[in-house]
Formats: C-alpha cells, sequence, structure tokens
C-alpha cells in the first residue's frame, strides 16, 4: 500500500480545520447555505455572494464548487483564510 502523499490523504484529528471563501456572481439567497453544506452566506457590496465555512478536504471542496458549475452562477474566486468569517483574515 502507498503511503498517503500531501495530494491525496485526508487531514487528521489533530489537524487545524481549513476555512474557504468562495465567491460568485450575484446575490443568492439565505436557504442556499444548506445546499452548500452551512458556509455562510454573504452579500457584497459590489453584487457577488461570499460563501464562507469549514471545508475538511479536497473533495469536499471540489463537491462545493461542482454545486457552483451546477447552480449555473460564475466562480469569481476560491481562497483560504486563516480566521473564520473575516474577509482577508
Amino acid at each position: 500500500m502507498t503511503p498517503p502523499t500531501a495530494t491525496n490523504r485526508r487531514p487528521g484529528p489533530d489537524e487545524p480545520a481549513n476555512h474557504y471563501e468562495l465567491r460568485v456572481e450575484g446575490h443568492l439567497d439565505e436557504h442556499w447555505s444548506a445546499w452548500f453544506g452551512g458556509l455562510t452566506v454573504s452579500h457584497e457590496e459590489d453584487g457577488t455572494t461570499t460563501l464562507r465555512g469549514v471545508v475538511a478536504d479536497q473533495a469536499e471542496l471540489h463537491g462545493l464548487l461542482a454545486k457552483v458549475r451546477d447552480l449555473g452562477t460564475t466562480l469569481i474566486s476560491v481562497k483560504t483564510t486563516d480566521v473564520p468569517g473575516v474577509p482577508g483574515g
């Protein structure tokens, strides 16, 4: 069996959670939070929506990106944050 590498392993129980921000075009209603796994939905002044929250691993992140695609909205950016819910944190 091949040992896990940085590109194909899941974080262990002692590793910190990954906080992500996904910015999409347009304002999404609050009810989309549940569909996006409980991510916080924030409307920005520039007419975009930022989805913020904990993402367990790359598989979950790819699932969220697929949901953005399925929704038919434009993905503007994806970034990690050090502090949950704080832009640029």
